[in-house]
């Protein structure tokens, strides 16, 4: 059998358990998605996997083109991927498309 064309696969249809608000994170996997809109528990929606988005971030630097991961717990982005003292490693997000300083608040980071 051969593949068929299903979607472009900027977004993919997601349907949270519960719900969801425009800019959250959704991790689905080692997929990294933003919810462009609000999405209801167990109501049909989609979730952005391509494009660059602004993520706080802790207060470490990042450098420009580094490895970004999300602490979902700490809700923000991170240049250590977890493994050292934390017990669950973090997910890779994508990688910092400018340098953050460890005193910005944000992180550009390019997904997908």
């Amino acid at each position: 059998m051969s593949a068929r064309f299903i979607q472009p696969g900027r977004t993919i249809d997601y349907t949270p358990s519960a719900a969801v608000k425009a800019g959250d994170v959704v991790i689905i996997g080692e997929l990294v998605g933003i919810a462009p809109r609000d999405i209801e528990a167990g109501m049909l929606g989609a979730v952005d996997l391509e494009g660059v988005f602004e993520f706080p971030k802790d207060t470490k630097a990042i450098s420009a083109g580094a490895k970004v991961y999300w602490s979902g717990t700490a809700a923000t982005a991170d240049a250590n991927d977890g493994s050292t003292g934390s017990p669950t490693a973090y997910t890779q997000i994508g990688h910092a498309v400018a340098a953050a300083l460890a005193g910005d608040g944000v992180v550009r980071v390019k997904i997908g």
